[in-house]
């Protein structure tokens, strides 16, 4: 039974044989499919210099997907503060919060958001890779920016992402809801809710620790077709497993005949048995399962299929099985 808020996470993959502008024609279909099965809040995350993901700016993908809804919330997960000016980012969704009240978060993320280091250091405008003390103060000012000089109206509602102590120890300090990444680093979810619950210290963002569980979640009608969807990204997965970030995503027909490595097998079966991949009685249970155990107050779920109609389908079945 998961009887909390369910979302999504968007990464905007870029299927193979297809253009980057026909996922983004994409963007407001699906914001549009999820306001009405109910999803709660849409986040879009950040990526640069990849053949998998879009080089799409969350904060132009949710003022796109704002201005064809009206009820679900929509923003960033996460953009990324190193990569820019924390007063751009204030002026960015304090604008867009005063365009869609009540509407419009702020997810703020620490990684690169890319594996080319050529790549990072652009964006950096040739600086290398930013430090604990950098990214609080890049953090503590986008707060500050949001209420002293840029506040048009209803602020953004602002999160600290986290996959790591670090991230947890900021989120606590700033008094922060946290966004977990458990479909990236299940392996530290634990130690990452137990520092931010026991650390945390209210704030005018929040008065008590909140927490969002992002989980992987590939949902079907067999689990003979949950199994193929997930294959593309099992190929990507692998690849990253090796050092290897720019892999193009490939079609479930390309991914079922992919050489993987036993250890590539087995990492790839324990990865995903951390996640929510079947049926949808099997999701639906995991879920309930990742929410008794965290306690988390929200599940987010990303599905990084091939299709548009499997990922919205996805999300559908999902939903239909929630309470029942």
């Amino acid at each position: 039974m998961v009887d909390i808020p369910l979302s999504a996470l968007e990464v905007a993959m870029v299927q193979a044989g297809t253009r980057a502008v026909d996922t983004l024609r994409d963007t407001a279909a699906f914001a549009q499919e999820l306001e009405r099965l109910g999803y709660h809040r849409i986040w879009y995350a950040e990526h640069h210099h990849s053949p998998a993901i879009g080089a799409f700016p969350p904060v132009v993908l949710s003022a796109h997907s704002a201005a064809s809804t009206s009820t679900v919330r929509l923003g960033s997960g996460g953009v990324l503060a190193p990569n820019h000016a924390p007063i751009s980012l204030a002026e960015q969704f304090g604008t867009l919060a005063a365009l869609h009240p009540d509407r419009i978060d702020l997810g703020i993320g620490r990684g690169p958001g890319t594996f080319d280091e050529a790549t990072a250091r652009a964006l950096r405008r040739g600086a290398g890779p930013t430090t604990d003390a950098e990214y609080r103060d890049d953090v503590a000012a986008v707060l500050s920016f949001l209420v002293d000089e840029v506040a048009l109206g209803p602020l953004p509602q602002p999160w600290l992402l986290a996959s790591s102590a670090a991230g947890a120890a900021l989120a606590a300090e700033l008094g922060l809801p946290v966004a977990v990444a458990h479909h990236i680093r299940p392996e530290n979810t634990r130690a990452v809710l137990d520092l931010y619950r026991t650390a945390f210290t209210p704030s005018r963002w929040c008065g008590q620790p909140r927490v969002l569980l992002c989980v992987e979640a590939v949902c079907a009608e067999t689990e003979e077709e949950a199994r193929r969807l997930v294959g593309p990204m099992d190929v990507v997965k692998a690849g990253l497993l090796k050092g290897i970030g720019d892999i193009p995503f490939p079609t479930p027909e390309e991914a079922a005949v992919h050489p993987f490595t036993e250890p590539e097998r087995q990492a790839l079966a324990g990865f995903r048995a951390q996640q929510a991949v079947g049926t949808p009685e099997a999701v639906v249970r995991r879920l309930g399962e990742l929410a008794r155990e965290t306690g988390a107050d929200e599940l987010m779920l990303t599905t990084p299929v091939y299709a548009f109609r499997d990922r919205v389908r996805s999300y559908e079945l999902i939903r239909k099985h929630v309470g029942a």
